[in-house]
């Protein structure tokens, strides 16, 4: 007897199952990143809203070509069900159904009097642009955003490797910027459709993009993965919705200004301090919560010109390890044999007029502003045994204030609270005046905070400890 089932009643060993699901997202055909098959990934929803995906190869895309549609309704039984992999982050159900051709797919027509196709989906797991910021940034984590197109630039090459992408401006209701980089056949195919449709459509566009990337490279901003999806003006409730205030509301959306770093790059990041959010000063850093993203207007300075500038860690896990031996092992949280890599990471000093504290920068962001590749300093620094010449870095950064969003992070030994700052971005404060600077103020120690419980941290999304693919390094696009 065939057990008819949702989806979170199936298991790998759950047999003879029958399942209502509709087509609620559905990526065009892409090869794998060893290119050596063709997969096409699905979203499915039942009728309890529950959601799924489904992937399809080389064979079953053509032979399911001309009958699977988004929003169509479908009766599948005994798909191949599988252990969800965490290597392209949080997955949207633990376990993830194969179309084979042992797979018994029958579609629910709107004249079927029986069994009634499912109403169109509303159920979106959004975030919002003024959560991103707070969001715990990994190598695997992962979004779904709802946005505005402003602008669309070029195809263009990128980064180090000059692989080809596009960026677009995206902007919410609350005017929150963003640049989205579209990397490779994104670009290419979607970025086309998109540049093709501002050129002839009067009213801006609303995309719905599904397993999107966040990248640190000087400054916060989005990026597609290897297994995103994105759709223009969706007709989900919630687009349909912006879509409309987008008409309402276009004189003023693009009239909108969008900042950009003040040091040279082809990948620009948009807005450093998001509407709304308060300053404050480098004395007030001790006081303000354990964890979160603060944003302070401060001086930078790199004092400590005997560091090391990088670390080497584990190019799975991303686990940092003392040596400076770029070599193989076996790294025990992987499970698996794998290589020591260079990544840039130092100390700077922020200073205002009220104090100064000390923050650590990282990866891209921290070569930028060295105007050096990791691989570069590693040499330097460890291979050559050599100190770094800093005197273009103390001239760039001299009597200069910029706009500085940091995030504040903690952890807890015996009776005593550990805080760390991080940026996750910086700006060069427009019409800065000759600094007045007391270089002199009050050195602040917001790293240990005595007797202070920490509470977990909730705003963390998508984070796994997924080992990265090979991605483009401008910005930072893993997978």
């Amino acid at each position: 007897m065939v057990l008819r089932v949702n989806i979170d009643q199936i298991e790998p060993a759950t047999r003879d199952w029958i399942c209502k699901v509709q087509i609620v997202e559905i990526g065009r055909p892409r090869e794998s990143l060893d290119k050596k098959c063709t997969f096409q990934n699905l979203i499915l929803e039942d009728e309890e809203e529950c959601q799924i995906k489904a992937v399809m190869y080389a064979d079953e895309i053509e032979q399911y070509a001309d009958k699977l549609k988004l929003l169509n309704t479908y009766l599948i039984s005994t798909a191949r069900v599988k252990v969800s992999p965490t290597s392209y982050g949080k997955p949207i159900h633990k376990f993830y159904w194969i179309l084979d051709k042992e797979t018994v797919i029958e579609q629910i027509k709107p004249s079927n009097e029986v069994e009634k196709p499912l109403p169109p989906p509303t159920k979106l797991n959004i975030t919002s642009f003024d959560r991103i910021p707070h969001l715990m940034v990994d190598s695997a984590a992962e979004i779904d955003i709802l946005a505005i197109v402003l602008r669309c630039g070029p195809q263009k090459n990128a980064g180090r490797s000059h692989h080809r992408c596009q960026e677009i401006t995206l902007c919410d209701n609350q005017k929150n910027q963003f640049l989205f980089t579209l990397w490779e056949d994104f670009g290419e195919i979607e970025g086309h459709e998109i540049a093709s449709k501002m050129a002839t459509e009067a009213d801006l566009l609303v995309i719905l993009g599904r397993s999107i990337g966040i990248s640190t490279y000087q400054g916060l901003s989005l990026q597609t993965r290897y297994n995103s999806i994105i759709r223009v003006n969706p007709n989900y409730p919630q687009a349909v919705a912006l879509i409309n205030w987008a008409k309402e509301n276009k004189t003023m959306l693009l009239s909108c200004p969008s900042e950009k770093t003040s040091t040279s790059s082809s990948i620009a990041p948009m807005i450093v301090t998001p509407a709304g959010q308060q300053l404050i000063s480098i004395a007030e850093i001790s006081s303000a919560p354990s964890i979160g993203v603060l944003y302070v207007e401060a001086e930078m300075s790199v004092l400590d010109e005997f560091q090391d500038f990088c670390v080497l860690e584990c190019s799975g896990c991303k686990q940092k390890k003392r040596t400076k031996d770029r070599k193989d092992f076996e790294c025990p949280k992987c499970n698996r044999k794998t290589t020591l890599v260079p990544r840039c990471s130092f100390q700077i000093d922020l200073i205002d007029n009220t104090a100064t504290t000390t923050a650590s920068i990282s990866a891209e962001l921290g070569e930028k502003l060295l105007s050096m590749t990791v691989e570069d300093i590693f040499d330097i620094i460890c291979t050559k045994r050599q100190s770094l010449s800093l005197n273009h870095v103390h001239e760039m950064l001299s009597n200069k204030v910029f706009k500085i969003q940091l995030r504040k992070s903690s952890w807890a030994s015996s009776n005593t609270t550990h805080a760390t700052l991080s940026i996750l971005s910086y700006m060069k404060k427009q019409h800065t005046p000759q600094s007045t600077t007391d270089r002199t103020s009050k050195k602040i120690k917001p790293l240990e905070i005595s007797e202070v419980e920490v509470m977990a941290t909730t705003t963390a999304a998508g984070s796994s400890n997924a080992p990265p693919k090979f991605e483009p390094p401008t910005p930072t696009k893993k997978v």
